[in-house]
């Protein structure tokens, strides 16, 4: 049976350290960290764990960590604010350009729509000529 936890299904053939990074805000050093706390082996498979052991687990990152819908939430919520103070990182937001600081010249191409300057190398075509 599929074990669920704060709305996600974690995979049973995976060990359970690796099997947790499945929830959003959760990476490898806190899902080893989590299970060091609650004793649980990270070698074991997700499928082995017993029942009491899945409850524990969910109780505790239930009460413990922001993850899933909560942490998304959070997150969206701190760019709005951003937004609306009209500061830097936060017009950056608006505009979809990089907010940390990084060159726009020759990188983030993704975040630019890959428009390139020289003949014929983007995905926008070449003006017509005159």
């Amino acid at each position: 049976m599929a074990i669920r936890i704060t709305g996600v299904t974690i995979p049973q053939d995976k060990r359970i350290a690796i099997a947790l990074t499945y929830i959003y805000g959760i990476g490898r050093k806190t899902a080893l960290n989590i299970l060091a706390e609650l004793k649980i082996d990270p070698d074991k498979k997700t499928k082995d764990l017993s029942n009491n052991e899945e409850n524990l687990l969910r109780e505790f990152l239930r009460k413990n960590f922001k993850v899933e819908g909560d942490l998304k939430r959070e997150i969206l919520g701190n760019i709005k604010r951003l937004r609306e103070i009209k500061c830097y990182r936060g017009t950056r937001h608006e505009k979809g350009l990089p907010s940390r600081g990084q060159r726009t010249k020759t990188n983030s191409r993704s975040v630019r729509g890959n428009i390139r300057k020289t003949l014929m190398s983007g995905k926008r075509n070449a003006p017509a000529p005159k």
